[in-house]
């Protein structure tokens, strides 16, 4: 299968791209660095060399970006799994916040996969099939303290992940929504894990490889992964 995975050079998206490529499934990542996307993309062709691992540089910031990112797997390969997993955390309160903070988190947080997602769809519906993984957060479903901007931008990630799972499921299309507490990604840089306080990066890919492997009847529509502690 193919698997297409947003912001997968580094962190959750490294994560996961290497627990599909070790199952041998083929990638397609983007990312906006483009060294860290090439660095990436060679340290799993070596690991895996039996499968293939395509990449393309872009800001999904930007939806003429986010639809050359979806033609360009298109013409890899058919969309088999997609996992928007792009996104960006900046600090920022709704009630005296900047407009831009709120722009800037709904583009990076909703609109690459709301972009992404409507621009691979019709060919998943066309085979009859495909699986959609949006990385939303725990932040998906409570207010967070100094992140209101972010809060939003995944609320409204998993508000579009529940209507499309309503919307998609009579085309043999599955949708899940992934919803991680804190997991030490370079968010977290600085923050001493040496006591395990937090969650992995390969905690969130196990689930959402697992996630990915049942019968074509079932889906799982919802992962919540926390700390065993709880929310810090």
């Amino acid at each position: 299968m193919n698997v297409i995975i947003t912001g997968g050079s580094k962190g959750l998206g490294k994560a996961m791209a290497m627990k599909f490529a070790k199952e041998g499934h083929s990638l397609m990542l983007c990312a906006r660095s483009a060294d860290t996307l090439k660095a990436t993309q060679n340290e799993i062709q070596s690991l895996f060399p039996n499968i293939t691992v395509h990449v393309f540089c872009a800001d999904l910031s930007l939806k003429e970006q986010v639809l050359e990112f979806g033609n360009f797997c298109l013409e890899k390969g058919s969309p088999d799994i997609l996992i928007n997993n792009a996104g960006s955390y900046t600090q920022g309160n709704c009630a005296d916040g900047s407009p831009d903070l709120m722009h800037s988190m709904m583009d990076v947080n909703f609109y690459s996969a709301f972009y992404l997602s409507q621009f691979l769809i019709p060919k998943m519906k066309a085979l009859k099939k495909g699986h959609i993984f949006n990385i939303c957060s725990i932040a998906s479903q409570k207010a967070y303290a100094n992140g209101g901007c972010y809060s939003v931008s995944k609320f409204a990630l998993y508000g579009f992940s529940q209507n499309l799972r309503l919307e998609l499921k009579d085309h043999g299309i599955k949708v899940t929504s992934v919803l991680p507490g804190a997991v030490f990604t370079d968010s977290w840089s600085g923050f001493d894990n040496s006591n395990n306080r937090i969650m992995n990066p390969e905690d969130i890919a196990n689930m959402v490889f697992a996630a990915s492997q049942l019968s074509q009847q079932a889906v799982v529509e919802e992962i919540v992964l926390r700390p065993i502690l709880g929310d810090l």
